[in-house]
């Protein structure tokens, strides 16, 4: 069977358990995810085993450093994907409830209810752990997905995948609900992005690469980002103690991930704090690239910060840095090379704080915050589906709501229009 029809097939397959899934109670679809967390749980050695397989052909392909952390699971991922389950089976379930009911003058009782998008189409690259992750946070707001993974993660998102069908047979859901596309071959991603008489939304999460391809090719709706390009701001009135633990943390947590930090600007006021923050993060094993000022005040950043890096996402251990003058210095330089994701300005100053929060034109925006917070785990929504830097329908980290649509619901007593 080629690819096209195969995936034809899960679509058809996915569109007919959307039916079913959209259907079921709440109490159901909880059920199914406290049964996912048990089968994680009792195949937990045979998941690191298969994730350990696709670690060891990563590295005899010679994965850079940043893509072999992303396709790791260790047991504390396994800990935070088990507990992810568990909070999206404790939130509210957004299906269903009929909201703001107002009497109209004509006599009508408008409102709007949440409904489920249908069928969702996850494209991703490397991380195991949105495997459980997108199928959770689907089947909590009553879609079926259909989950393509990358080459590299096969062996771990085929047992995990298992865990899913194996959750949803013992609930008594159809398998179909979370399906893990068995094939590497990249046709499998084209024909999902061409199906839109199954598949509603697609998301894709991954390189540049990737999700360039995706918005290009899909004829279906897409929900993505395309870089994450974070700044952290250590303005002039920050205390200084506090902005070093919060850059160098920024930077330093997890180097792979979409909301590390990737250019730091310092107001010329701080100029003094930087020296010593530049030495911690080189101990780190940062590599820093500055503007001439920041060198100046730093003589240990050596190399000259070029115009292409202000707006690179490394994904790796090197930062960019900029002094700025002021706060409106920084947001103009934000505005300028940012990618919508994730800023965070570092003041004791209210009012600084105040306007940053309310300019900048990101999907997150913080105050005395490291921008790796912005992730929905963290952000209390069990897990994220994604981070959207679009204004539509959906932006920042993607839980349950960016999962559904509303629908008009209008109530009468024969009304009849005159």
């Amino acid at each position: 069977m080629d690819i096209q029809t195969a995936m034809a097939e899960m679509g058809y397959a996915a569109r007919a358990a959307s039916r079913a899934v959209a259907s079921a109670s709440g109490e159901q679809r909880n059920a199914a995810l406290i049964a996912i967390r048990e089968a994680i749980t009792a195949n937990r050695e045979a998941i690191l085993a298969a994730n350990e397989a696709d670690l060891e052909q990563g590295r005899s392909n010679g994965l850079d450093a940043a893509l072999m952390d992303r396709l790791a699971l260790t047991p504390a991922r396994l800990d935070a994907l088990e507990e992810g389950l568990s909070q999206v089976a404790a939130l509210p379930d957004p299906i269903g409830v009929i909201t703001d009911l107002q009497r109209m003058p004509s006599g009508i009782d408008v409102g709007t209810m949440r409904v489920p998008l249908g069928v969702i189409g996850m494209i991703y690259e490397s991380r195991p752990n949105v495997t459980v992750e997108a199928a959770s946070l689907c089947l909590k707001a009553g879609n079926a997905v259909i989950l393509r993974g990358g080459s590299e993660a096969i062996h771990s998102n085929t047992k995990l995948g298992e865990a899913l069908a194996s959750g949803l047979s013992k609930a008594g859901m159809p398998v179909e609900v979370a399906q893990v596309v068995p094939v590497v071959d990249r046709a499998a991603v084209g024909a999902i992005l061409t199906m839109p008489e199954y598949i509603d939304l697609v998301v894709p999460r991954g390189g540049k690469g990737l999700i360039e391809r995706v918005a290009a090719e899909s004829k279906v709706p897409v929900l993505a980002h395309l870089d994450g390009i974070c700044h952290v701001y250590i303005d002039s009135d920050a205390d200084c103690e506090k902005a070093h633990r919060i850059a160098f943390n920024a930077k330093t947590q997890r180097y792979g991930t979409c909301n590390t930090m990737e250019t730091l600007l310092v107001a010329k006021a701080q100029s003094a704090m930087l020296p010593d923050l530049v030495m911690a993060l080189q101990a780190e094993g940062v590599e820093l690239r500055g503007c001439a000022e920041s060198r100046r005040v730093a003589p240990a950043i050596t190399i000259d910060a070029s115009e292409a890096d202000w707006s690179t996402e490394y994904l790796a251990p090197i930062l960019s840095v900029r002094m700025v003058n002021d706060v409106s210095d920084a947001m103009a330089h934000i505005a300028q090379y940012g990618s919508d994701h994730t800023e965070s300005i570092v003041t004791e100053n209210p009012e600084t704080a105040s306007r940053f929060l309310r300019e900048v034109d990101s999907g997150s925006v913080m105050h005395n915050v490291s921008t790796r917070f912005a992730d929905g785990f963290e952000y209390g929504l069990g897990a994220e589906i994604g981070i959207s830097t679009g204004k539509l329908h959906a932006r920042g980290p993607v839980g349950l709501e960016g999962l559904t649509s509303r629908k008009y619901i209008v109530k009468g007593d024969g009304h009849i229009r005159q």
